[in-house]
C-alpha cells in the first residue's frame, strides 16, 4: 500500500530542533508572579522544561525580568523601570500584586535566572523587551550577556523581540545567538522579515497561524511557533496543522510531557 503523503511534513525544516514543544508563559502562566524566580519553579513542578519570558535594562544597564515598561502592574515601584538602577529595582516587592501567599518576591536578575535554569537543565525563551527608545541597546547588551552567562551550555537561549532593531543589535553583537521574530498578527510578509534578521523562528500570535502560514513558514526555513494558547482545541488545531511550538499560562492544563498533535 503506498503512504499517504503529508504536505506540512514535506515542508517542514530539516535538521533537530534543540527546544521542547510546549513552553510556560512568563514562568508559570498565572499560576504565580510572572517573570519572578517562584513562578519558573511552579512552571517546573508541572513538568515543563522551557519557559519564556521578558527581559529589560535597568538605568545601570543590569539585564532583569519584567514585562511592561511601567513598575506599577507587577511590583510596589512606580514609574519606568528603566529610569531606575538595579540596587533600586532589586528592593522592590514584585509577587504581592499577585497574592499575598507571595509577597516579598523579588524582581529577577537575568544571571539568577541563567544560574537557575541551567541548573535544572531548562530552556529559555528570553523576550527582549526595551524599555521605549533603547532597543539596539537592549538587544546588543543581553546579546552579548546571554553568550557569557551560557557559554558553557550546549542549548542556548531563544531570543526573540517584535523590536526588530532590538534583533539586529543582537544579531550584530552575537551572530551565533537563534533568534526569532514575534508578530501580533500575520503580515504578508513576515517570513522574509524574519529571514532579513536572520531569525530561525517567527513565533505569531495564535489567531494570526493556520496550517497554510505555518508550511509558508517550514518552506522557508524556519520553525514557527505561537502565543498565547490556553484552549485545548486551539492548540490541538495548531498541533495538527504543523506547530513547532506553543506557549501557554494553563501550565496547570496542559501536560508538557504529552505528544503534540497525538
Amino acid at each position: 500500500m503506498q503512504a499517504t503523503r503529508d504536505p506540512l511534513a514535506e515542508s517542514a525544516p530539516a535538521g533537530p530542533w534543540p527546544y521542547p514543544r510546549w513552553i510556560a508563559h512568563r514562568g508559570a502562566g498565572k499560576l504565580a508572579p510572572e517573570n519572578t524566580l517562584v513562578a519558573f519553579k511552579r512552571g517546573a513542578s508541572y513538568g515543563y522544561q522551557m519557559f519564556e519570558c521578558d527581559v529589560k535594562l535597568s538605568a545601570d544597564g543590569e539585564a532583569f525580568l519584567l514585562h511592561d515598561a511601567e513598575l506599577a502592574r507587577t511590583t510596589s515601584g512606580h514609574g519606568l523601570a528603566g529610569a531606575m538602577n538595579w540596587a533600586e529595582l532589586s528592593r522592590l516587592d514584585a509577587g504581592g500584586w499577585h497574592s499575598p501567599a507571595f509577597a516579598g518576591e523579588p524582581l529577577l536578575h537575568l544571571d539568577a535566572l541563567a544560574a537557575w535554569l541551567q541548573a535544572e537543565g531548562q530552556a529559555v525563551n528570553l523576550e527582549i523587551k526595551p524599555t521605549p527608545g533603547t532597543d539596539r541597546l537592549t538587544g546588543e547588551v543581553v546579546a552579548k550577556r546571554v553568550e557569557q552567562l551560557w557559554a558553557g551550555s550546549e542549548v542556548k537561549p531563544l531570543l526573540s523581540s517584535f523590536q526588530s532593531e532590538a534583533l539586529a543589535a543582537a544579531r550584530d553583537a552575537v551572530p551565533s545567538l537563534p533568534r526569532a521574530l514575534l508578530l501580533t498578527e500575520w503580515v504578508p510578509n513576515a517570513v522574509a522579515l524574519a529571514l532579513d534578521l536572520g531569525c530561525i523562528a517567527l513565533v505569531v500570535q495564535h489567531a494570526g497561524l493556520d496550517a497554510p502560514r505555518i508550511a509558508e513558514g517550514h518552506r522557508a526555513g524556519l520553525r514557527m511557533l505561537t502565543y498565547t494558547v490556553n484552549e485545548p482545541e486551539r492548540a490541538q488545531a495548531l498541533w495538527s496543522a504543523g506547530l513547532d511550538g506553543l506557549i501557554t499560562d494553563r501550565v496547570d492544563l496542559f501536560d508538557p510531557r504529552s505528544v503534540p498533535g497525538a
